[in-house]
């Protein structure tokens, strides 16, 4: 699947996102889980606050 999001990434428009990736902490279970997200790059500060 990385292989499908980077060279969407690459063409013409692509270069206008980036893709976040974020570790979060399950309150059950205390685990650490991968969220993924690709966002605008004029969101991207939004996005890590959120």
């Amino acid at each position: 699947m990385a292989k499908k999001v980077v060279a969407t990434l690459k063409k013409e428009g692509g270069k206008n996102f980036a893709k976040i990736i974020k570790a979060v902490r399950s309150p059950v279970t205390g685990a650490y889980t991968f969220k993924e997200e690709i966002v605008p790059l004029d969101q991207v500060q939004e996005a890590l606050k959120g």
